[in-house]
């Protein structure tokens, strides 16, 4: 969960909007926790992405896979066991993942 944590305090320190870190183990077989969160721009998005990365690499030493392009206005980062969705306003409220997994338990959110 540390991670996860350490992970939406690079968002907000990034500058990222409406973060929300849900738990998901009882729910998912493929993953423990969603972060989710919003950037402003296509340029937002993509230092977003970049710096949970770079944090994950240099202080977990975890490597990721990413899904998605900035200009989609959706890109996923997959830890393994932290899944992160960083969308444009638009997609995120097109997609409604928070709706979809609305069983999950909210850990934090930070509007």
């Amino acid at each position: 969960m540390q991670f996860a944590k350490d992970i939406v305090d690079v968002l907000e320190e990034k500058k990222g909007e409406d973060i929300l870190l849900l738990d998901v183990r009882a729910l998912s077989p493929f993953t423990d926790y969603f972060v989710i969160c919003s950037g402003g721009s296509n340029r937002t998005v993509q230092a977003l992405v970049e710096a949970v990365r770079e944090m994950a690499h240099q202080s977990w030493q975890v490597a990721s896979r990413v899904e998605g392009k900035p200009q989609d206005g959706w890109v996923l980062v997959d830890f393994g066991d932290v899944v992160v969705h960083t969308f444009s306003p638009d997609q995120r409220a097109y997609y409604q993942l928070e709706e979809l997994w609305q069983e999950g338990r909210v850990v934090v959110r930070m509007k």
